[in-house]
């Protein structure tokens, strides 16, 4: 076979992919290592290959661990999308998955995603039978250690364990076209569930001082947004689901600021590997498009 010549070579290749997308999902070397059954010094060679290949820097290394660089934040949604492909292309030439599967999804995931998910695992691998649910999060973690979970997609205000999958901003949301700069006692809408969502704005509003009183609460997120949009009151949304009719309030609204919502996919070994990992790529790819 005829050599390649320095044009032809590429400067990264699935395995360096692989090893990267574990470090920036652990977010410290040796338990990557771990998780890719090799030694931190085999994969630190790895990932230098890979930087030097692509004449950036992926990680800044901290006390806290590995943190990705703007760079490495670009490469992570191409290296995720990529081996995905190649996972793809290699089950043309093997039998095809059959068992079952059981998956918690969040429920303020948006409608297409949550669609994309289930329509394009559904089709690569019609012989899983998949058992889905959507809700809060909160109590999913729980459900994958006693076992009634293979699969489930968690958020969080920090970093979770697990794979992780993005991050979104949390904003302050109401009617388009409406001022509450000026309200003495703040309308609330909130979700009625034990997570974060329902305790985070009262407490924020607690901290600085701001009266507020509950005007609306739900389970669910879908009638939250319909309580926004009415205008009965201020509430907080993933960005990614402020949808039509509704505004974003700010600090110049008077509002305190908000952290990040982070997910994480977890997983048991309850259930076949290979099938876990399909659902794992299918969700991925669906939240990266």
């Amino acid at each position: 076979m005829k050599p390649m010549n320095e044009n032809e070579r590429m400067p990264v290749d699935s395995d360096l992919l692989l090893t990267f997308v574990r470090i920036a999902e652990c977010g410290n070397l040796t338990v990557a290592a771990g998780k890719l059954g090799r030694t931190q010094s085999a994969i630190s060679v790895q990932l230098r290959k890979l930087e030097d290949g692509l004449g950036v820097a992926l990680f800044t290394r901290t006390a806290k661990g590995m943190v990705l660089t703007p760079a490495g934040e670009t490469l992570l949604s191409r290296a995720n999308m990529i081996i995905s492909e190649i996972r793809e292309t290699a089950q043309l030439f093997r039998e095809p998955l059959t068992g079952s599967i059981r998956v918690g999804l969040p429920d303020d995931f948006d409608d297409v995603v949550l669609e994309r998910i289930l329509a394009q695992f559904s089709k690569a691998h019609p012989g899983v039978q998949v058992l889905a649910r959507s809700g809060c999060t909160s109590g999913y973690s729980a459900l994958i250690q006693n076992g009634a979970l293979d699969v489930a997609v968690c958020s969080g205000l920090n970093n979770l364990e697990g794979i992780a999958l993005d991050a979104d901003e949390i904003v302050w949301a109401a009617r388009e076209g409406m001022d509450w700069s000026k309200t003495d006692t703040l309308p609330l809408a909130v979700l009625d569930r034990p997570c974060y969502w329902r305790d985070l704005p009262k407490q924020l509003l607690d901290a600085q001082g701001q009266k507020h009183r509950v005007a609306f609460q739900s389970g669910s997120f879908t009638s939250l947004q319909a309580a926004l949009r009415a205008g009965i009151a201020i509430g907080l949304l993933p960005k990614s689901c402020l949808g039509d009719g509704l505004q974003i309030l700010t600090e110049t609204d008077g509002l305190p600021p908000l952290p990040t919502s982070y997910r994480a996919i977890l997983t048991s070994d309850n259930t076949s590997k290979e099938i876990v990992m399909a659902m794992v790529d299918a969700i991925r790819a669906a939240c990266q498009h």
